[in-house]
């Protein structure tokens, strides 16, 4: 893995954080695109800032989730597509403080992460389906053409967003990340994330804004592959359909988010979970009761990933083709990770059965503990029916399968002599 080798290296560190994504489209709760997906017109979207009023936003309230579901930083939406600012911005009229709110929610939300010791990352999206000067020309996360006095020079448009950038980079304390979202125009200005190097020094800057940035961002899917080679912090929301607080929403298994984010992080990257707080400030139960079950398993399982690194071609396993009847080898079924002379086996992709040959290791470990709630792991080194005509490999034995069908196994093995890769 490629690293900084400034203090950008901190990534490595800060490996799992909590998304926000709060808005005018928490108001209408179906999807945070809602004026585009839904086809409604711009000047009956933009009346939602005469109703939004949420009352019962606690940063305190955010923190205290994130931190059970051992998260170590927060992303927030500062504005998002509609172009609706989140912040006291002197450089359009269209932001919180012209609510009935009228409070200036990143200011609450980045002096309660000051105070805890939370690292704040900023979203900020390069399309603005309000500001009359961003081209609006159809392509996706755009609006489908200008309205009547809309003059559409992307230049002007950017300078709003300088403006508007140094204002997120100067008043709101210490900026963790900036997360830049589709840059759709392709419009190309190295200078934007020099000034917020300037701004913020040791900032990491995602990939998707006006120039290269510091790391990848893959979005709702695993790539493929056992290793990243780059930065990576893949993002996903607990929501099926919405980033946003949809009230009839699709969630996905805790289990699935579980795969997603075990297999991200052994391949070594980062991972950015979403919720999206409700109209009132408050987040739903459905995201409470997932990050709680998530969080109690994250934990558990935590050092797995901490100080840790990807080893994708130490093992691999046989499985057992039913229908055919055949033998197949399969690298893909779980990961490993390794720190010293402890390896960390990821069953991301569920097992087949109790047991578990790890080829081609002949190695007996000291011992063989599952992270998940410390029972330890019957191991042997022996010949199966399987490959009678090869030699004896490591094999795990009595794995509690069916009592973990709800969660990602770990296993650790600790070894007293140093193991060659």
């Amino acid at each position: 893995m490629r690293k900084f080798d400034d203090e950008r290296d901190i990534f490595f560190k800060r490996r799992f954080g909590m998304f926000l994504h709060w808005g005018l489209y928490s108001l209408p709760a179906w999807h945070e695109q809602v004026l585009w997906r839904k086809n409604i017109k711009r000047k009956d979207y933009e009346k939602l800032i005469d109703v939004f009023d949420p009352r019962l936003f606690d940063p305190d309230a955010w923190i205290d989730l994130m931190e059970a579901a051992g998260m170590q930083y927060l992303c927030f939406t500062s504005k998002h597509h509609d172009g609706f600012c989140m912040w006291d911005t002197k450089y359009t009229n269209y932001n919180i403080m012209n609510t009935p709110y009228k409070k200036d929610v990143l200011r609450m939300l980045s002096r309660a992460c000051e105070k805890r010791g939370i690292p704040l990352s900023i979203y900020y999206s390069c399309p603005d389906w309000h500001h009359p000067e961003y081209p609006n020309r159809g392509r996706h996360h755009e609006m489908f053409g200008a309205r009547s006095g809309e003059g559409q020079d992307i230049k002007k448009y950017y300078e709003f967003v300088k403006q508007q950038v140094t204002e997120l980079c100067t008043n709101y304390g210490r900026i963790y990340q900036f997360f830049w979202d589709v840059n759709v125009a392709e419009y190309h200005d190295p200078e934007l994330n020099e000034m917020i190097r300037n701004l913020q020094p040791g900032i990491l800057i995602n990939d998707r804004g006006p120039s290269k940035g510091d790391y990848n961002t893959p979005e709702r899917h695993v790539p493929d592959g056992a290793v990243f080679k780059e930065p990576v912090e893949a993002c996903q929301a607990l929501g099926r359909e919405s980033w946003g607080y949809r009230k009839d929403e699709d969630y996905y298994s805790t289990k699935h988010i579980m795969q997603s984010i075990d297999k991200i992080l052994a391949m070594g990257g980062n991972y950015l979970l979403n919720v999206g707080p409700k109209a009132d400030g408050t987040i739903a139960g459905e995201y409470t009761d997932a990050l709680k079950v998530i969080g109690n398993w994250y934990k558990s399982v935590k050092e797995a990933f901490d100080d840790t690194y990807a080893v994708p071609d130490m093992f691999w396993e046989d499985s057992y083709d039913g229908i055919s009847g055949g033998e197949k080898h399969v690298r893909d079924r779980f990961l490993t990770t390794k720190k010293g002379n402890t390896i960390y086996i990821h069953l991301y992709n569920d097992i087949q059965s109790s047991g578990l040959i790890l080829r081609p290791f002949d190695i007996l470990p000291d011992s063989a503990i599952l992270l998940n709630n410390g029972q330890k792991i019957d191991f042997t080194v022996d010949i199966t029916p399987w490959h009678f005509r090869e030699k004896p490999y490591l094999r795990l034995r009595n794995i509690p399968v069916n009592d973990f069908s709800g969660e990602v196994m770990i296993i650790k093995l600790e070894f007293s002599d140093a193991l060659n890769e």
